[in-house]
């Protein structure tokens, strides 16, 4: 049990470590090749945090379990808006850019619709995860096209080595995957060891074990004042979460999306809907602010106290 408290420790110390030095690598990258840390968090960072949920579904989709795989995409999907976004946006206000508004936004509430659209419809099949990763890549060509590049705020007097970012965020998402896992796995020893049901387990500690990344980077981004690269983190894990991972799962094999009840997808397109009401409320706001990330939590404590009392 000693050691398992250890693990558990050095998978916390790996994931808070491992975020920040995510976060100031993918920032100097941003800075050093003219791209806005938003799109650097919608890409490379989102991708990056979004490697357990892609193992995770992969897995299940390799093993026949669809189940497993349309599950783990819609709870990590509202555990980052709802839990995530929320609680980065009580911390430190986040803001949101025409650019937001008039493109990512939107998509993002397309492509959650476009999805709860297929759960009712029972399955994702073939041709269906081919066209989520027609759109995913013109989605990622349109975000790069309409990309602009940052002004220099001189908050850096001497600008990091690219090589050394590039190695900075390697090295931050391998300490966020690891650590990760390392936090689930022993959290979960820990939990059965002391007598905690297996149902419990699964709805708390696995379902948000695979958004710890993002948590931990989005934390340290708020901290650090880079409300674009965790608004993109955000928005790019959740897009990954649906348009790529599901794709790729879909290919392997048809997703039965049966286990999903009318809450769950209710909840899932209403986290995307406040994302809306945050951008499109008052026009002078222009910001996910502590007034909407509060309510995003209560929201996601009145859909945990729904999921216990169902259990």
């Amino acid at each position: 049990m000693i050691l398992t408290i250890v693990f558990l420790i050095l998978g916390l110390i790996l994931v808070v470590y491992g975020s920040d030095i995510l976060v100031d690598g993918a920032s100097a990258v941003a800075r050093k090749l003219g791209i806005s840390e938003f799109v650097i968090g919608l890409t490379i960072v989102g991708f990056g945090t979004s490697c357990p949920e892609l193992v995770v579904s992969l897995n299940g989709a390799f093993s026949g379990s669809g189940d497993i795989s349309i599950g783990n995409v819609v709870g990590s999907n509202i555990f980052n808006t709802l839990l995530i976004l929320g609680l980065t946006a009580v911390i430190a206000p986040i803001g949101i850019s025409s650019e937001n508004k008039r493109r990512d936004i939107p998509v993002l509430l397309t492509v959650t619709f476009f999805f709860i659209l297929l759960c009712l419809k029972g399955s994702i099949g073939l041709v269906d995860g081919i066209i989520f990763l027609i759109l995913f890549a013109a989605y990622m060509y349109l975000s790069f096209k309409g990309d602009k590049a940052p002004q220099e705020s001189g908050e850096e007097s001497k600008p990091t080595p690219l090589w050394l970012s590039i190695l900075m965020i390697a090295g931050g998402l391998a300490g966020l995957v690891l650590g990760g896992k390392l936090f689930v796995n022993n959290a979960v020893a820990i939990a059965s060891a002391a007598g905690v049901s297996e149902k419990f387990i699964a709805v708390t500690l696995l379902a948000g074990g695979t958004s710890l990344p993002e948590l931990a980077t989005c934390i340290v981004a708020a901290v650090k004042k880079k409300g674009a690269l965790a608004l993109g983190n955000i928005l790019g894990s959740n897009v990954f979460n649906i348009l790529l991972i599901l794709g790729c799962s879909a290919l392997v094999t048809p997703l039965s999306t049966k286990g999903m009840s009318y809450v769950d997808l209710g909840v899932l397109l209403l986290s995307t809907l406040l994302i809306l009401f945050s951008a499109f409320t008052r026009k002078e706001k222009n910001s996910v602010d502590r007034f909407d990330g509060a309510l995003m939590l209560l929201v996601e404590a009145a859909y945990m106290v729904y999921l216990f009392v169902t259990l």
